[in-house]
């Protein structure tokens, strides 16, 4: 997660200004006390809650999602779909070639007391 951190600190840095990196402990050992949806995969579901989450129809009220960030690649397969060019069979199918990268969408102030900030660093 660092070097991702990082590597999205180089837009800033390449614009004359400092990144920040900020780290915090999450308590995992909690998450039980929290109503989540985890993604093991792009999947149908998991493009049905970005589709959502996009155009502002999301109305679940889970306190963490877990899954796979719209990195790049995956990016182009989502816009294609969102623009009616492909069909969602052909998204999946595009999709499930792709490892995800984890992200954790903390949605709600009960999410946000599992993380305990650590300190952070100027690049």
């Amino acid at each position: 997660m660092y070097e991702q951190a990082a590597k999205w600190c180089g837009k800033f840095k390449r614009r004359g200004k400092d990144g920040i990196i900020s780290q915090y402990e999450y308590d995992e050992g909690r998450e039980a006390e929290l109503k989540t949806l985890k993604f093991d995969s792009y999947s149908e579901e998991w493009l049905d809650f970005i589709l959502n989450c996009r155009s502002g129809k999301d109305s679940t009220d889970y306190d963490l999602v877990v899954g796979g960030v719209v990195n790049n690649k995956v990016f182009n397969t989502v816009e294609l779909f969102f623009d009616g060019l492909i069909d969602k069979i052909e998204a999946i199918n595009r999709l499930r070639y792709e490892k995800p990268n984890l992200q954790i969408c903390f949605r709600t102030e009960k999410s946000l007391s599992l993380l305990y900030f650590e300190g952070s660093e100027t690049l």
